[in-house]
């Protein structure tokens, strides 16, 4: 036999076995992981001064992505990250509060797409969720269940079906399809109840039974925290980290973002930062103002302790190594200034401690479990489960740091989210710690994760039609390959619209004319060319046309409408 070919089939056969190899090996574990109402620059690697000592640790072993999108509010992010979809093609284009009669905006997730959960479950793994839901309509009691998550693919579940309440009486909340309280649920009583806690707690301990009842299975675990959503509530000890750490206002802590953003490589010199919202000076409640930031800050970091412990669990029992963990946001920060404005009427004066079996069925409560009346306005030190109050919108501009908008809104500041992405079976040591800049989206987690799983997405599930993957999966970027992606990205929430096609970016507030800019060289959007590029404005309008025709966006302002209203 010559050298060459003895060679040849030497290469081959050490080909098959890699291929054999890769075929034998154990899929991995998928935790997915999503943080609500979180600015862009809001965790440590990402350039915050608030402790997320978890998080930087799973950025320094892992891959940050710093173009990755969500869809700039909580009820569309979630039902894109879950099925892999935009989110009008899941009937969630808008919120769940109403039925807008379109197919875009029923408020509820429809049978025409299929989450993570049911696509891995069809492969072989075992599916948990703990934390927050948000793609269903909630009508209090005796409401169809139907879109809730065991009914869309998770054996275990606990968590909220709302979008938000109190930390410690959370509304809506659940352990499988049964409505419970932080007194009355009989698997889960801490000394102190605290929803985060309790979203990280009972995560760990469906990673316990897991090792217990299905060690050799992989399993999907979606934790879906609401921090740091408002209300701005924390415990004590989290908030003491930070008391005086924002007495000096919004300047300091931005310029310092700035800079750090500068040393990690997320903000070329180029780009010029959004302006500053807020003015110090000005302010006339700085303790107050103060103490919002501080209670905010707390949240996040208690989320990151969290987090912190979950990662133990995998550590424990011998899974981390082949876990693969994505964290992400669903919107950027949010201005919306819940709370902090006068209350319309006095509180009641005579309230009652609530019962152990009732439940809290308002976002916004009115009293607390022990019969104190809730305050909210200006002036009401946030935190205890006696307030209401959000940090209002020149702390989401510091948040947001170094982009423009907010949550709602489709400039980068209402849909850049810090991707981070950790797996040491598979990341090469060369690759960890370093930044990804290819653009991603929300809908290829469904791609990345099928992939992965090695599991076949439906063409037909439960007897209907699926569409088509929109999306591509991520892992070659992982790899410092080239994603696949052949189409472009698009949004639209409550009629901002945007549209980004390799370095350009398209976008518009509702009613607005388009404006264009180059993600390259100003992706902070603070110098419109397209009065400078009016072909190209409109080829990509056209783009953003053809998909709101084909992808259930049109027509558009259906989210203002209730079929349900009554005349």
């Amino acid at each position: 036999m010559q050298k060459s070919t003895f060679y040849g089939l030497a290469v081959l056969l050490w080909l098959a076995a890699i291929s054999l190899a890769a075929a034998a090996a154990p899929r991995p574990n998928i935790l997915l992981i999503l943080c609500d109402d979180v600015g862009y620059s809001d965790i440590g690697c990402f350039g915050s001064e608030i402790q997320t000592p978890n998080l930087d640790a799973l950025a320094a072993n892992g891959v940050r992505f710093t173009q990755f999108y969500n869809t700039a509010r909580c009820c569309p992010t979630r039902a894109s990250l879950l099925t892999g979809l935009y989110p009008h093609q899941t009937g969630v284009g808008h919120m769940n509060w109403r039925d807008g009669g379109y197919d875009g905006y029923r408020a509820n997730l429809n049978h025409r797409c299929v989450t993570i959960a049911e696509v891995l479950r069809a492969a072989g793994y075992r599916t948990y969720m703990s934390g927050k839901w948000h793609v269903t309509r909630f009508m209090e009691m005796g409401e169809d269940n139907a879109q809730w998550p065991v009914q869309r693919g998770f054996e275990k579940f606990y968590g909220t079906l709302k979008g938000s309440g109190s930390f410690y009486d959370p509304s809506s909340l659940c352990r499988q399809n049964q409505h419970i309280t932080p007194a009355n649920d009989p698997e889960y009583q801490p000394a102190t109840f605290y929803y985060t806690d309790a979203i990280t707690d009972n995560a760990v301990r469906y990673l316990q039974q897991h090792q217990r009842e299905s060690p050799r299975q992989p399993f999907f675990l979606y934790l879906a925290y609401t921090a740091a959503h408002w209300p701005m509530h924390a415990l004590e000890k989290d908030i003491a980290k930070y008391r005086g750490k924002y007495d000096e206002g919004y300047a300091p802590v931005r310029q310092a973002r700035l800079q750090r953003l500068r040393e990690l490589g997320l903000l070329p010199a180029g780009w010029q930062p959004a302006p500053l919202a807020g003015d110090w000076d000005a302010v006339k409640r700085k303790p107050w103002e103060a103490r919002c930031m501080e209670v905010y800050a707390a949240m996040i970091d208690n989320m990151d302790q969290g987090i912190g412990r979950v990662v133990a669990e995998l550590r424990r029992g011998g899974q981390l190594d082949n876990t693969v963990i994505f964290f992400l946001q669903d919107n950027g920060a949010c201005a919306e200034e819940n709370g902090r404005k006068p209350p319309k009427a006095a509180p009641p004066t005579q309230l009652k401690p609530m019962a152990r079996d009732e439940l809290q069925l308002r976002g916004r409560p009115l009293q607390t479990r022990d019969g104190r009346p809730v305050r909210s306005g200006p002036g009401v030190m946030p935190g205890d489960a006696d307030t209401f109050v959000a940090y209002g919108r020149k702390w989401a501009n510091v948040s947001n740091t170094p982009f423009r908008e907010y949550k709602h809104w489709v400039h980068e500041g209402g849909i850049s989210t810090p991707l981070i992405v950790h797996w040491p079976q598979g990341i090469a040591p060369q690759r960890r710690g370093q930044l990804e800049p290819q653009p991603g989206h929300l809908i290829d987690i469904m791609a990345t994760c099928v992939d992965l799983a090695r599991a076949k997405y439906p063409r037909k599930f439960h007897g209907q039609a699926i569409p088509p993957m929109p999306g591509v999966s991520l892992r070659p970027a992982l790899a410092g390959k080239p994603l696949k992606r052949t189409e472009p990205l698009f949004w639209e929430h409550e009629g901002n619209r945007a549209v980004r096609e390799g370095r350009w970016k398209l976008v518009a507030k509702e009613d607005q004319p388009w404006e264009l800019y180059d993600m390259e060289r100003d992706r902070t959007e603070m110098h419109d060319l397209a009065a400078q590029q009016p072909d190209r404005v409109k080829a990509m309008a056209a783009q953003w046309d053809a998909w709101a025709a084909r992808a259930n966006v049109l027509p558009l302002g259906a989210w203002r409408l209730d079929v349900n209203a009554k005349d």
